[in-house]
């Protein structure tokens, strides 16, 4: 029984571009393996409504493929970045038996269609690749590609399934099994909610293979054995900016998220260079930068100063406090979280993404992951020992799919914004989770500043990439950056919806990681309120600092260590 390929909204299906053209597709992905209880319209239907619970992460493309005898179902929700005439998902082999719908871009891609020259490839589509590279290596594929996402395979001559998520969780991926037995993906947990009887976080750097899951992605550092090798000021630079300049391969307008922080500043400078110096590579010479925040706000400030260093085209955008506790429960949906801190950075980027959409930019460069990576948050300063503080990177950065990839990836997608993450990078990623804490550990006391190894790699003052006053700034969560009125407004909000009675029956009414503050509750009970499948709750992990006296994730909260901390009564908040 051959499988069949349907496309919505999509021009020109059977017109497609030179076999360079480069096609990265971030997107919604959803698919049913082998369902035992529905006929094929009903397997056809369903795939079609439940990818179209994720259309915000595609707003520009549709497409689904179905095999009727294994009563499998592929559906792909397309955000085009390149080319965005042409392009179809999901993927198919040469005779439409094997069918492929993938989340993401692989940068590596040119490598391997030089490799497989004699193998036909249908599109442009860097993910494509991913094809040839199973048919020659089986679920092993994934051991040979360097990007960001999420995927599943079906081959349908063998009954195969093959799925996998990129190795650190930058695209959001979930697992569900129906009560016939039956294995469903998607890129959102929504889409599988009403359906499946379990719901899971399919893991970071892991391969499914027929009902079997495998840790591909396995470095040194992953067994967190304390390493002790010195910081290389120089390879940080170059695998930075190497990572950055993977990133910039676009044909649509693309900028940077720019707060006037440490790390997206410097992403803003690298980037700003690369495409200084190449503008016969890049479709627009100058690069655009976007930030947000309350009138006045730290982090506009200091935007302002870093664009007009490294010569961006500077936007700043603005919302008040009551526009964010306006759309909580928007964001709540659609970052499918309770997490305080994610839901308090999520709002004001939640505005960026689609002011930026609203511009005509469909990707941005964001700053994501310095912080795990190098020991950036203000509570690091009260490690007690170097081999503790390691620990808690390495713990950080395995968990980064439950926070800030999270917030990146679907405050964005929520608007079919793509942001791309260059700390995250595979191989920069390794180099600095490889390096001795030692040389990463902060130190109040010792005058050591969080981020001190980064900020060094990139302190030039012949040829500076930001000015001084940045790259030494104090680390700032972006949700106290935008104006530290929002955090204290989202709080004192909070408090007046839930009652001190609410809050000591707060274990009772939410038996799974009940909330330990009173906006911690809201969040919980607007999430139980969108999501009330019994399983939603374990897909959440909660963001709290290690080594200090404090529930509040806030920055300002780490007392002795911000210049802002919180003072009196609300400290205690």
């Amino acid at each position: 029984s051959k499988a069949t390929v349907s496309v919505l909204n999509c021009h020109h299906p059977h017109i497609h571009p030179p076999f360079y053209i480069r096609r990265p597709t971030m997107c919604g992905i959803f698919a049913i393996i082998q369902s035992r209880s529905m006929s094929e319209k009903q397997l056809r239907q369903r795939c079609l409504f439940n990818s179209s619970l994720m259309r915000h992460r595609g707003p520009d493309w549709s497409g689904t493929w179905v095999h009727p005898a294994s009563k499998t179902a592929l559906g792909h929700e397309r955000l085009s970045i390149v080319d965005p005439e042409s392009g179809e998902q999901p993927l198919t082999s040469e005779d439409n038996m094997i069918a492929l719908c993938v989340n993401g871009e692989i940068y590596n891609h040119q490598k391997w269609r030089d490799h497989y020259k004699h193998y036909p490839f249908k599109t442009g589509s860097d993910c494509e690749v991913i094809i040839p590279l199973y048919l020659e290596h089986g679920a092993k594929c994934v051991d040979y590609l360097d990007g960001m996402y999420g995927f599943v395979l079906y081959d349908a001559r063998t009954g195969t399934t093959v799925a996998a998520r990129d190795p650190i969780g930058i695209c959001s991926m979930y697992i569900g099994k129906h009560a016939d037995g039956s294995t469903w993906f998607a890129s959102e947990a929504k889409a599988l909610q009403t359906d499946c009887a379990t719901i899971e976080v399919f893991q970071p750097g892991t391969v499914y293979h027929n009902g079997e899951m495998r840790r591909y992605y396995e470095p040194r550092w992953w067994g967190e054995e304390v390493p002790s090798a010195r910081a290389d000021l120089k390879q940080i630079n170059a695998l930075f900016t190497a990572a950055v300049e993977k990133r910039l391969m676009a044909d649509v307008p693309f900028g940077v998220l720019l707060s006037g922080g440490l790390d997206s500043s410097l992403v803003a400078s690298v980037a700003s260079r690369l495409v200084r110096a190449n503008p016969e590579k890049y479709a627009f010479p100058q690069l655009h930068s976007f930030c947000i925040g309350l009138p006045g706000a730290p982090d506009t400030i200091a935007a302002k100063k870093v664009a007009e260093a490294i010569g961006t085209k500077h936007h700043t955008l603005s919302f008040t406090v009551q526009d964010g506790l306006d759309a909580l429960r928007d964001v709540i949906y659609k970052l499918e979280t309770y997490d305080v801190t994610t839901i308090r950075a999520s709002t004001p980027m939640y505005f960026l993404a689609r002011k930026i959409k609203a511009l005509g930019v469909k990707m941005v460069l964001s700053g994501e992951g310095a912080d795990e990576l190098f020991g950036g948050y203000l509570y690091f300063h009260n490690a007690p020992s170097s081999d503790a503080f390691h620990h808690e990177l390495c713990r950080r950065v395995k968990n980064l799919h439950y926070f800030d990839n999270l917030r990146a990836n679907k405050s964005t997608m929520a608007w079919g914004l793509e942001a791309r993450v260059p700390f995250l990078d595979k191989a920069f990623m390794d180099h600095v989770m490889d390096i001795g804490p030692k040389d990463k550990q902060p130190s109040r006391p010792a005058k050591k500043i969080e981020k001190a190894i980064l900020r060094s790699a990139f302190d030039t003052p012949e040829d500076p990439y930001l000015p001084a006053s940045v790259l030494w700034r104090q680390k700032e969560q972006f949700s106290d950056g935008v104006g530290y009125s929002w955090i204290d407004g989202v709080r004192d909000f909070c408090s007046q919806q839930v009652t001190d009675e609410m809050m000591g029956a707060a274990s009772e009414r939410f038996p799974v990681s009940p909330p330990q503050t009173k906006e911690a509750y809201y969040y919980r009970q607007v999430f139980e309120e969108l999501f009330r499948h019994p399983s939603m709750p374990h897909a959440v992990k909660t963001w709290v600092p290690k080594w200090s006296n404090t529930t509040d994730p806030s920055g300002r909260a780490i007392k002795n260590v911000h210049d802002e901390a919180y003072k009196g009564e609300a400290a205690k908040l």
